[in-house]
């Protein structure tokens, strides 16, 4: 589904055709580029425990690989709704060797999926290319790790925290003030001298939304190209897919796929989800 480029690559004046790693290149002008998530939690909602042992963690990160993924995103600290923070050296166990180990086996770019400054600095050192933050870079802290080692960075939009997001979720438009946020967000990373080819932007489906919010943001995603940036969504398995389809047994693959091809027709760039086999193989056959 996608390739990556090598040094230079000249875009036409508002037309992303590539996002700007560490050290390379992404691709973004074959249609989406699947990320597969990678959790080396025990608490994340649909596979934790699955991948805690750093064997394991690798084997299905290559697993994704092999299926077609374009970047693998490792995390080591659940954010469902409710979850517990770990500490940060607990975090670094968990992501730290794995990110090392899978640098030296394959030539995917890997993101890591933390607010922690100092894990982000460690997972970069060890060979990740992208920073994934859910809190959207408000850490001072991050911004200036963002900087000082040039790597791409991704900011999610999340209404309060991953304790309390779902308490009671509110917007006048939810579309329009996401995007504001997003805006200054980025505003205030290219003021700190991180470059605008480095900046993803993710509306954070599921972080402090109703599944009323969640229907809104799929239907208009296409309302954030204006931000100039890639856009990457991550919806897989998630609750509002459950809810479409009454499923309380987290069997929301076929949901994820719909809701992929709804999103590759509105041109979004990066896809976050757990079976990249599905996803890769419906959006070789969408025709967009």
């Amino acid at each position: 589904m996608n390739s990556q480029k090598k040094d230079s690559v000249d875009s036409p004046p508002n037309q992303i055709d590539f996002w700007r790693l560490k050290t390379r290149i992404l691709d973004l002008t074959n249609g989406p580029v699947v990320m597969g998530i990678v959790n080396a939690t025990p608490d994340s909602f649909s596979d934790g425990g699955r991948f805690l042992e750093l064997d394991r963690a690798i084997e299905h990160a290559l697993r994704l690989v092999a299926d077609g993924a374009g970047i693998l995103d490792i995390g080591g600290e659940s954010t469902r709704p409710y979850s517990h923070s770990v500490s940060e050296s607990e975090e670094l166990d968990r992501v730290a060797p794995l990110i090392e180990k899978l640098a030296s086996l394959t030539s995917v770019p890997i993101s890591v999926d933390t607010s922690k400054p100092a894990v982000a600095r460690a997972a970069l050192n060890a060979g990740a290319e992208i920073i994934n933050d859910v809190t959207g870079f408000r850490n001072p802290e991050m911004v200036d790790v963002a900087v000082t080692s040039g790597a791409g960075v991704c900011v999610m939009h999340m209404q309060g925290t991953p304790q309390n997001m779902q308490d009671n979720p509110d917007y006048g438009d939810v579309v329009a003030e996401i995007r504001q946020y997003l805006m200054d967000q980025k505003s205030m990373l290219l003021r700190a001298g991180i470059q605008d080819a480095r900046i993803c932007l993710d509306p954070g489906i599921g972080f402090g939304k109703t599944h009323e919010h969640n229907i809104e943001l799929i239907r208009r995603c296409h309302e954030f190209h204006d931000l100039q940036s890639p856009i990457l969504v991550g919806h897989s398995r998630k609750g509002f897919i459950g809810k479409l389809l009454g499923d309380k047994e987290l069997n929301r693959d076929a949901g994820t796929m719909a809701i992929s091809l709804m999103l590759a027709s509105q041109g979004v760039h990066v896809i976050r989800v757990h079976n990249v086999a599905m996803n890769v193989q419906g959006l070789k056959c969408w025709v967009g």
